[in-house]
């Protein structure tokens, strides 16, 4: 991915733990490097298929003044999601905020917080056997995306499925989405439990029955492992519902253990 590097952009600005510093003010330096794919913009000579380092300067500095923060740590997340979500050509941003002037009491040079944050792509699992099923599932994805740090970028169509895993019950709708977002594994994890728990999903029987059922099959290419999660999700490679409408919006993504694509993995699905 092409870089382009801002350094020791200064900014007066309120941030601080101290009232003093809210009222009175400091100096902060910013260094931002910003990724993005800038091949078009330099063949074509054209600023418009590039991202204007000018404007994400004032940009900063606009924010950085607008906004009064106890902690650089909070300056720095901020900002580096207001830049993502402001700059659509931007895919990852590398940034540094200096505090040369923090109230320590000792002599230093400098102080700062520096962080890396960017767009994911993740692929989701959706499915509901309760109720009005299809509204369900509309319903959680309109919520998911009502976040700002989360793109809907595909969705499949639905298909009508068979239960899994031999609990007596109505029969899914299943279907399958991609999105982008600035959330890491576990704060997805964390907001789509949080829209099923607002559809009044209940975890009582294991495979059992449920309203809204919001599950993460992959994320970028990584493989993890938590007490929460696993990804890619554990059993995705036997479940015909998971892999048949993700055929349709991914069908040549590769599974970072298996290197197998989806299509693969639905051609060898004994549940087919």
């Amino acid at each position: 991915m092409d870089e382009i590097r801002i350094e020791e952009l200064e900014v007066y600005a309120y941030h601080g733990v101290y009232p003093e510093e809210n009222k009175i003010g400091q100096s902060f330096f910013i260094n931002a490097t910003l990724y993005t794919d800038i091949r078009k913009a330099g063949l074509q000579d054209e600023l418009t298929l590039s991202t204007n380092y000018g404007e994400v300067c004032h940009f900063m500095t606009d924010w950085m003044k607008e906004h009064t923060c106890k902690l650089i740590e909070t300056v720095a997340e901020g900002l580096a999601k207001a830049v993502l979500l402001r700059f659509d050509l931007i895919n990852k941003i590398k940034l540094e905020i200096r505090k040369p002037q923090a109230p320590i009491g000792l002599p230093f040079k400098n102080v700062s917080v520096r962080i890396e944050r960017g767009w994911h792509e993740a692929y989701l699992s959706v499915g509901s056997n309760m109720g009005d099923k299809e509204a369900y599932i509309a319903e959680g994805i309109r919520e998911l995306t009502q976040d700002d740090s989360i793109r809907l970028v595909s969705q499949s169509s639905l298909l009508i499925t068979k239960p899994y895993g031999g609990v007596e019950q109505d029969d899914f709708v299943n279907g399958a989405i991609k999105i982008q977002t600035l959330l890491n594994p576990e704060e997805l994890l964390v907001k789509l439990h949080e829209i099923e728990a607002h559809a009044n999903r209940e975890r009582t029987v294991r495979w059992g029955p449920r309203t809204l059922d919001l599950d993460i099959v992959f994320f970028d290419k990584l493989i993890y492992e938590s007490e929460d999660l696993i990804i890619p999700h554990v059993d995705m490679q036997n479940r015909f519902f998971v892999l048949k409408p993700l055929s349709e919006i991914a069908p040549n993504f590769r599974h970072p253990i298996s290197q197998k694509t989806v299509t693969e993995l639905l051609s060898r699905c004994k549940d087919n």
